[in-house]
């Protein structure tokens, strides 16, 4: 009679815990928007760190040192392609020094945003989004790029610094514009 318990228990119990795993791994309906997730009293900081990081790749296109110099912070880190998803090294990883001399190398033709979000915390902004970039300079095939990307800002003494960039898909290379955008 224990045993017959013990068994009925058991399978109880085991019948519980798949159905409980079955529900923990049903997905979620998937968000189609891209927007700002604060609360309303952060939706205007939200959307200026949109604009800050528009901004961020036009001076990067027009290699606007000077304005770099001040949008970049000191501890500043960027690591190029989605190798690290993978649980490999990164394919490069720029410090503020190196990324600094590809912004005065001035070797970007294009680099535009065409998705972008961003979500808030307080002084500390996270976007994500894509871009496509064009670099003449590089290999044929390889000149344009789209990337999937996750960028942390700050907000220090009043203003906007940019602190890190990972790309979290990509880069992903085309021959031109139309075979590596989005739109």
């Amino acid at each position: 009679m224990n045993a017959f318990r013990l068994t009925s228990f058991a399978a109880a119990t085991g019948a519980l815990l798949i159905t409980a795993t079955s529900l923990a791994q049903t997905p979620a309906k998937a968000a189609q928007t891209h927007e700002t997730v604060a609360p309303a009293a952060q939706a205007a900081a939200g959307a200026e760190v949109l604009a800050f990081e528009r901004e961020l790749a036009a001076a990067l296109v027009r290699g606007d040192v000077a304005y770099m110099e001040k949008a970049i912070a000191q501890d500043f880190v960027m690591v190029h392609g989605d190798d690290w998803t993978h649980g490999d090294p990164p394919r490069l990883a720029d410090d503020r020094t190196s990324f600094m001399k590809r912004v005065s190398g001035k070797i970007y033709e294009a680099v535009d945003v065409d998705v972008q979000a961003v979500e808030m915390h307080g002084d500390v902004a996270i976007t994500y989004g894509h871009y496509v970039g064009h670099i003449p300079g590089s290999p044929e095939g390889r000149r344009w790029f789209g990337v999937w990307y996750e960028k942390v800002y700050a907000r220090r003494d009043g203003r906007w610094v940019y602190l890190s960039h990972r790309t979290v898909d990509g880069a992903n290379y085309g021959n031109d514009r139309a075979s590596v955008s989005l739109h």
